[in-house]
């Protein structure tokens, strides 16, 4: 513990954003870095807790050694904050920008006040080595001559794929869009995750062996079955990607998209022509309604306020969640209080109020007379324990509304991942339409295939996927050659 009263003289201090009358003109990141010595301060906030929960099951899934690169950073040990960071977790500048941070809820000093910012000194270890030039392609010394094939360029992918050729394999990711990266790419926002982050990583894994086939939907473009017979092993991490409908009258209406077709869209038009395709669903003028919270509808809100529309609103069918802990969220687990994101600031900014709904539900979308959506017809909803204490919704009598909305983006969530592939592969289904294996083995009931991330444990986090995907690259590691060094 470098700094023994550092909790006790430094407070928290993330790192800002920029000002929202800025970063609504354009899509770059809009985080600005703090300045040397406050990233130093921040990391002596660190206690260096006995019993370090931030990476503890209740905080990392990847179970980063934080408490030994935040003592790092602030000693001027940048170099061996780097090492000791990339001994656990592949892809830092990720989770460092789009992870909620777990271990943050789970940090000590937040029992009496504000954890220390661990996400944001991540995200600047892995910066400063990519500046510093320190990021360089390591190719493995030897080959095993053993084949895997990776199905799917997300984040547990891209782990499994990382794992795997520093284990000697010769590892080849199928991808079907035409740029890798799975969700990272298209799924989220360029404003919260560059780009040009993610392509610099996979650029570092071509050059470190990993081979990457974009443009190549498994199961259409080459057949799954083949992967069985051309490589040793295959992982199946093509995410869960089918989103959640809401089945109300009107759905078939014009102007209703499920909010991943919004995003992949505008993200792929940015790319490709800085928008000059005319390619993305376009929300310039129109009143936007985004049904469903979470990163997905505040990402939804920020991307439509960039376009220039002209309203926002935010649907949530759950209750407003309390500005601090409750009794039903004690520490250290992840406190799930109320949260001002980005585009929940944006939006204040533009319109004057936080653009959010809560206790309402969509009961039908109403026709123009066009076959458009004009907007929709609500009713708010209460949430009660029953007599066996759990929560159930009931509608409020006379609680009626109307919202106007020329423009609907569901962001309702995903039930699992395409079964096509899983389906020539002959894997098991488990009862959630995952494919089914085991956490810790990871393999299907189809020989020589694995399943890891979101298409084996539904939709969770990135950081879990990470997680997930080098897990299993060491369970493949394992079944190649006997043993696993992983």
């Amino acid at each position: 513990m470098g700094k023994v009263t550092g909790f006790l003289e430094f407070d928290r201090k993330k790192v800002p954003y920029r000002a929202p009358e800025l970063r609504v003109k354009d899509f770059k990141e809009f985080l600005l870095p703090l300045e040397p010595m406050e990233r130093v301060e921040q990391g002596a906030r660190c206690m260096d807790c006995g019993v370090p929960f931030c990476q503890s099951s209740y905080g990392c899934p990847v179970s980063n050694l934080i408490p030994e690169w935040n003592d790092l950073v602030f000693k001027g040990r940048e170099k061996e904050a780097w090492k000791r960071l990339l001994k656990t977790n592949n892809f830092p500048e990720f989770t460092g920008r789009v992870c909620p941070a777990p271990c943050e809820g789970a940090c000590v000093l937040g029992m009496n006040v504000t954890p220390v910012t661990i996400k944001d000194n991540e995200c600047w270890i892995i910066d400063n080595a990519f500046e510093q030039g320190w990021m360089k392609p390591l190719p493995p010394e030897s080959r095993t001559g053993k084949k895997v094939a990776v199905v799917g360029s997300g984040p547990a992918g891209l782990a499994a794929a990382d794992q795997l050729n520093k284990a000697g394999h010769f590892v080849t990711v199928f991808e079907r869009n035409d740029r890798a990266g799975g969700l990272l790419m298209y799924g989220i926002p360029n404003m919260k995750l560059d780009k040009d982050v993610v392509q610099r990583r996979v650029d570092l894994m071509k050059a470190e062996g990993v081979v990457f086939r974009t443009s190549t939907a498994v199961g259409t473009d080459t057949p799954a079955k083949n992967l069985v017979r051309d490589f040793d092993a295959v992982l199946i991490a093509t995410g869960s990607t089918r989103p959640r409908d809401l089945k109300v009258p009107g759905r078939e209406l014009k102007g209703i998209h499920f909010a991943v077709d919004f995003l992949t869209a505008n993200t792929k038009s940015l790319l490709d022509s800085n928008f000059s395709d005319g390619k993305r669903i376009d929300a310039k003028g129109k009143k936007v309604l985004v049904i469903g919270g979470g990163d997905t509808g505040n990402d939804c809100l920020g991307t439509s306020i960039r376009h220039g529309c002209s309203g926002v609103v935010n649907f949530e069918v759950m209750p407003k969640p309390p500005a601090e802990r409750t009794p039903d969220m004690p520490w250290p687990t992840f406190p799930r209080t109320l949260k001002v994101d980005y585009g929940h600031g944006e939006a204040e900014w533009a319109f004057g109020k936080d653009p959010r709904e809560y206790c309402i539900s969509t009961k039908e979308f109403v026709d123009d007379g066009k076959g458009n959506v004009k907007g929709v017809k609500t009713v708010r909803v209460e949430w009660k324990k029953n007599d066996a204490g759990q929560f159930t919704m009931a509608e409020v009598p006379g609680s009626e509304e109307y919202f106007d909305a020329d423009l609907v983006f569901l962001a309702l969530g995903f039930l699992g991942p395409e079964d096509a592939i899983l389906k020539d592969l002959g894997v098991e289904l488990d009862a959630r339409t995952n494919a089914k294996a085991d956490y810790g083995s990871f393999a299907t009931s189809a020989e020589k295939v694995y399943a890891a991330g979101d298409a084996r444990r539904g939709q969770s986090l990135v950081v879990w996927a990470i997680n997930e995907g080098r897990l299993a690259a060491r369970e493949i590691d394992r079944f190649l050659m006997g043993n696993s060094s992983l």
